[in-house]
């Protein structure tokens, strides 16, 4: 059983990819951390996130670094969207995506090309998505939570523009680009509150399952 949660930034599909794995009893895995990683690899390595072969070398990030908070403020995020237009880095990720959804017993992912393009053949496809102003607003709200990146306050305007930002970068690479599969369930939760968001994609994912065993 692999679930697949594709999305764009700050559409909540990690939170609500975290609680499905949860509630069925199943690994779950942030592919977007990996990418981060590569971003924050990079920086580290005094390289440039646009250039191919410095995001390649980055590729070979310790595991500790995942464990890094520092991978969730904005300016990773930011490094993480550039590395990932770069094709030889989606490979080089591309297996290790792979061997976790195909690991006994089923898994759930969230990403930008899960049901696209690393779990195709995804028992159930979700696209979770939002308005700009609306994942803007909960990245400010999450960013002020967990006081990361600054002690001074980013203003909401500067979030929406970097989310605006990223949804281009996102959409409009050549390689893998962020889009929902044919086949996946398309969920909007820009009206819901984080229980509401919760409910509706459990149901949905139920729902699917049941179909596949019917």
């Amino acid at each position: 059983m692999i679930i697949a949660v594709d999305g764009p930034t700050a559409s909540g599909k990690g939170t609500l990819a975290k609680r499905i794995a949860a509630h069925l009893g199943v690994p779950y895995l942030d592919t977007g951390l990996l990418y981060r990683a590569v971003g924050r690899q990079v920086a580290i390595n005094g390289g440039d996130p646009d250039s191919e072969a410095d995001a390649l070398a980055a590729c070979d990030f310790p595991d500790e670094l995942l464990e890094d908070d520092i991978l969730r403020t904005e300016e990773v995020g930011g490094l993480a969207s550039r590395v990932s237009v770069h094709p030889a880095v989606r490979q080089a990720l591309f297996e290790r995506q792979r061997a976790f959804a195909e690991q006994p017993g089923g898994a759930v992912l969230d990403g930008r090309d899960i049901g696209t393009v690393i779990a195709p053949d995804a028992d159930v496809k979700l696209f979770i998505t939002a308005s700009v102003q609306e994942r803007a607003r909960r990245r400010w709200l999450e960013m002020i939570d967990k006081h990361i990146d600054h002690e001074e306050e980013i203003p909401l305007a500067e979030i929406e523009k970097d989310v605006v930002a990223r949804d281009a970068r996102d959409i409009n690479r050549k390689d893998a680009p962020l889009k929902a599969a044919p086949d996946a369930l398309v969920i909007d939760t820009t009206s819901f509150d984080r229980e509401q968001a919760f409910e509706t994609v459990l149901e949905a994912v139920e729902e699917a399952l049941r179909e596949k065993r019917a």
